[in-house]
């Protein structure tokens, strides 16, 4: 990818990020938001993982990267997405994170997180709407999948 294609997709995603900002309703689509995430996600080459909190009408808060990892795993600690979450004030999430191996297939681990995560939320009163992971320009939805 050439310098001049990265600043085109650097744009991309602040256009992008300002609509879901300003558009709250576009993240009840899994769709939008699994491309708005591959375009943030897909060339990284270490595990970023993070997480989009919405309000109670599923209009963005933030967007945060909050863990970091190497080129297969990355430490979550679902204390943390809590902390958050009450901080924001959010009435729900969509956590995320990259495979940079390509392949957006869940590990074990991944749907051992996902659980976890769910619970620890749920405490709080927190709704865990979806977990995209992204691999290359493949993108994986716990919600479609009907794992949440």
């Amino acid at each position: 990818m050439t310098s001049s294609d990265e600043k085109t997709v650097a744009r991309a995603i602040k256009i992008l990020h300002k609509v879901l900002a300003t558009r709250g309703e576009l993240l009840t689509a899994p769709s939008t938001v699994k491309r708005y995430l591959t375009l943030r996600l897909a060339r990284k080459e270490h595990e970023v993982f993070g997480a989009l909190w919405l309000n109670a009408k599923n209009e963005l808060i933030a967007d945060e990267d909050m863990f970091f990892g190497t080129l297969t795993q990355t430490s979550v600690y679902p204390r943390e997405i809590v902390k958050k979450s009450l901080h924001h004030n959010a009435a729900s999430l969509i956590c995320y994170h990259n495979h940079p191996s390509g392949c957006p297939t869940p590990s074990e681990a991944d749907k051992y997180l996902t659980a976890n995560l769910q619970s620890a939320l749920q405490l709080v009163e927190v709704r865990l709407l979806d977990h995209i992971i992204v691999g290359g320009l493949d993108s994986y939805s716990f919600a479609e999948h009907g794992q949440l």
